[in-house]
């Protein structure tokens, strides 16, 4: 019987960490997902919003224009009455004038009407049909057989003069201006070249050359035009997402005040719902661990007892630290600052911590400068500081290790303070978790001893409110030293004597209004 084979091992490897992308990024994606489906549901290649605007400064640039247009009209038309027929030429110019009001009629309803993409797509074909009609009827009047006694230099020049007129007006629509200055200047070209002489091809040419550069100038306006168009385009989003991120982040402090506020409320609630009973348990586990009305029946029940009392004094300890770190997240921390002795606080937590210490087999050093001046500080602050510094030292100390308290000088002229363990050390990545709120180690974590993990951020935040610094070093299987560190404005020294002379009490008198005190102004007595 064979044997079934065996399953093959998987091995899941460890999936790469995948970064989120950056605002900027998504917003550049977004801006190339929103340009190419503009660009497939626009009819030239651009916005449909830049469509409708591109149509819109065309119909203004023809209403403004309307009136040197039909000047131009009108003097073109008097001049031809000269060199032909009247009549022919009166009609010319009452048909370009006809067209001329029917692309000044457009212009108004167009501005007039709402856009819409289809509507945009129909007034763009219209506005090219009514200058292709435009440049036909300026064709008309430059190739007419009666004109051939005109110079062929007033021909070219008028017909430059057409195509500039027209290129500039019609610059926001290339289309158009293509449709309204081609007809002139193919037609003039192939009259110039029928004729056969020289000077003729070379006109044709300047004719052609000259319908290329304004062709090309029209489209360099249209490109300046549409890159002020993309512009403030961009403006106008950048503007809408300062707005819109304005008012997240209004509406995520009002969350995050209305937070704070229902955090203190219920701190405070709570803070006297469980302090009343804890007053309650502390005191009378307190009388039945001291046996004050007898002893007890069973005297495992004093030991219950001590427990009890032990207990709620942790969770007493414990309900405070967390009030006091919340009023100093919220701000509401006032410290009571008075002259205070560094050294002085720090050897009395020493010596509320020596049992402590003794009953592990722990040394603690003092090392302090003598002749400190005191400081100006909250003394009640600095105690918690050095008593979270030193237990959790003692704490993370094994037994028949060392702890070193110093105090000196800084640098600078301020004092410092300094708590060296000789314990297991905290790992480098932990130390951020460890300053943070509740945070623990992983030293902690197995330790027999855990606590809430509030010691170092509420000393840090009580250094941090003094504007002093707070650094923790450490190296694993070596220990950890905190330094904290008070600036010399809080380092009240000696002040000198001062060298001046004090004001007199009384206004000095001059000499020469000074009475003489030789003699006196009345004698007293009997005296002669």
């Amino acid at each position: 019987m064979s044997n079934p084979a065996e399953k093959p091992e998987v091995v899941q490897l460890p999936a790469e960490p995948v970064s989120a992308p950056s605002a900027s990024s998504r917003r550049a994606a977004s801006q190339r997902v929103r340009e190419a489906r503009d660009k497939l549901t626009s009819t030239s290649g651009t916005r449909p919003a830049f469509d409708a605007e591109m149509l819109r400064q065309y119909a203004q640039t023809r209403l403004s224009a309307s009136y040197v247009v039909m000047l131009l009209v009108v003097v073109t038309g008097v001049l031809f009455g000269l060199w032909m027929q009247p009549i022919p030429a009166a009609a010319w110019t009452a048909g370009m004038l006809c067209i001329h009001a029917a692309m000044i009629r457009s212009c108004h309803r167009f501005l007039a009407e709402p856009t819409s993409p289809a509507a945009t797509r129909a007034w763009r074909t219209r506005f090219v049909v009514l200058d292709l009609l435009y440049g036909l009827c300026w064709m008309a009047i430059l190739i007419h057989p009666v004109l051939d006694m005109v110079t062929e230099t007033l021909m070219m020049f008028l017909m430059l003069l057409v195509i500039a007129v027209s290129s500039m007006l019609a610059a926001s629509l290339p289309i158009a201006a293509l449709a309204a200055t081609a007809p002139v200047a193919v037609a003039m070209a192939l009259s110039f070249a029928m004729t056969g002489a020289l000077d003729n091809y070379i006109l044709a040419a300047l004719a052609l050359a000259a319908e290329g550069y304004f062709v090309l100038l029209a489209h360099r306006l249209h490109s300046s035009t549409f890159a002020t168009l993309e512009a403030r385009a961009e403006k106008d989003a950048l503007i809408g997402e300062l707005e819109q991120a304005k008012a997240i982040s209004d509406e995520a402090r009002h969350r995050a005040e209305a937070a704070n506020v229902a955090k203190s409320r219920f701190l405070a609630q709570m803070s006297h719902e469980l302090r009343t009973p804890l007053n309650a348990i502390l005191g009378f586990s307190e009388v039945m661990k001291s046996e004050i009305f007898g002893a007890h029946a069973v005297p495992v029940y004093k030991e219950y007892s001590g427990d009890i009392h032990n207990s709620g004094v942790h969770l007493l300890n414990l309900i405070n630290e967390i009030l006091d770190l919340s009023r100093i997240e919220a701000g509401r921390y006032e410290l009571n600052e008075e002259a205070v002795s560094l050294v002085g606080i720090v050897a009395d937590c020493h010596h509320l911590m020596k049992l402590r210490a003794s009953s592990r087999g722990i040394t603690i050093h003092e090392v302090f400068e003598l002749a400190m001046p005191r400081l100006w500080a909250d003394e009640r602050a600095i105690r918690q500081v050095v008593l979270n510094l030193l237990s959790n030292s003692i704490k993370f100390t094994p037994q028949g290790g060392e702890i070193w308290l110093k105090a000196g000088w800084t640098a600078s002229g301020g004092q410092y303070l300094s708590v060296r363990d000789s314990g297991s050390g905290i790992p480098e990545d932990e130390i951020p978790v460890v300053l943070a709120s509740f945070g623990q180690g992983s030293n902690s974590i197995k330790s027999a001893e855990q606590g809430a993990g509030l010691g170092l951020p509420i000393a840090k935040n009580l250094i941090d409110l003094h504007g002093g610094t707070f650094t923790l070093k450490s190296k694993l299987r070596i220990g950890t030293e905190v330094i904290v560190t008070f600036p010399p404005e809080r380092v009240m020294s000696a002040l000198a004597p001062m060298s001046d002379d004090s004001p007199p009490l009384q206004p000095e008198v001059p000499d020469e209004k000074r009475r003489p005190r030789h003699k006196p102004i009345m004698s007293a007595g009997t005296g002669s």
